[in-house]
């Protein structure tokens, strides 16, 4: 195969699995939305158990099929990811309780310049001028959408830096793992999901108590309800297989750039289907700014030196190790 063909055909794969991520990740919160302002099952954290729940029973039927592969990942390895994910779950949801709408925002934008770090720092990752500016237009145009009012408490900022830190690090690791241990995303998943899922709905019950001061064993379930939390954990399957497929093939930080288009998708479908508050000028603006900023990171990150992995070793054949994780030797241009 030609080398134009192999990129075409790569390029298709990453707009397949990128279109994925988004309807999965939107409908999905449509859904909870639904679900929790409608019926009031506001249990976030036992509902995200459920999802792993599901995925697990789906990951099991599949390797009972043949479709999964055996594949090994450490007991150490899945326990830092195991840590990094819920702590990223858990972060989340007491940040947007104990913080104001802009500043859990502004939190979760700053994730971006975090994965920027970790890239550059763990795996020598080298940005150049365009991307950087790109990235900053993208920040600057999501912010404008939907920062607001932004008020900050000791409590919240702890709580935000957490979840960020959390959420940077375990999207991370989803990429070292799968390069480091050559899984596939459904491996990977097999083998996190049932930590997840068992460590969740035993702590979620409890921190959803905590937080709500509602009990989740109280909740008057009807079909409806029934009905919505089966179709939340059934789209949530294929949420937590499309992060794992995208951050394979992009990183961390493009996974997050990207990931601001489903805002701005959530922004839109909130309005059509919600009719709440209405997409004024100032949602308009910040979305033509992120919009614009996201084409320009493409086409700057994609360029020679753009965004790319430096060599640590003068011969380029040896991996290295820092701090624990390790290093890709070879030159990896990423979009």
């Amino acid at each position: 195969m030609s080398s134009s063909n192999k990129a075409d055909q790569k390029a298709a794969i990453d707009a397949a699995s990128w279109m994925f991520n988004v309807v999965t990740s939107v409908g999905i919160i449509l859904v909870n939305k639904a679900l929790m302002a409608t019926y009031g099952f506001s249990f976030a954290t036992t509902l995200t158990g459920l999802h792993f729940a599901t995925t697990t029973l789906l990951t099991l039927i599949l390797r009972a099929l043949g479709y999964i592969q055996p594949s090994h990942l450490p007991l150490p390895e899945l326990l830092k990811f195991v840590l990094f994910a819920n702590f990223s779950i858990v972060g989340m949801n007491v940040s947007l309780m104990w913080n104001s709408v802009g500043f859990y925002q502004i939190a979760k934008l700053s994730m971006i310049p975090v994965s920027c770090f970790l890239e550059v720092v763990l795996d020598n990752v080298r940005y150049s001028r365009d991307t950087k500016l790109s990235i900053t237009v993208v920040l600057l145009g999501v912010a404008v959408c939907t920062v607001t009012d932004v008020s900050v408490n000791t409590k919240g900022f702890v709580a935000a830096v957490i979840a960020v830190w959390s959420t940077s690090l375990q999207q991370y690791y989803v990429h070292f793992l799968q390069r480091r241990y050559s899984l596939g995303s459904f491996n990977l998943l097999g083998h996190t999901a049932p930590a997840q899922a068992a460590s969740l709905l035993v702590v979620g019950p409890f921190l959803d108590y905590w937080l709500t001061t509602l009990r989740v064993d109280a909740y008057p379930y009807s079909l409806v309800s029934v009905l919505f939390i089966t179709l939340s954990c059934t789209i949530a399957v294929g949420t937590n297989l499309s992060q794992f497929i995208c951050i394979g093939r992009f990183t961390a930080v493009s996974f997050q750039v990207l990931g601001h288009m489903k805002t701005i998708l959530v922004l839109v479908l909130g309005f059509v289907f919600f009719g709440k508050e209405g997409l004024n000028l100032q949602v308009v603006i910040g979305m033509i700014i992120a919009v614009a900023g996201m084409v320009w990171y493409g086409n700057a990150s994609s360029k020679p030196g753009g965004k790319e992995r430096r060599s640590l070793s003068i011969n380029g054949s040896k991996s290295q190790k820092h701090d624990g994780l390790s290093k890709s030797a070879e030159v990896d241009d990423k979009v």
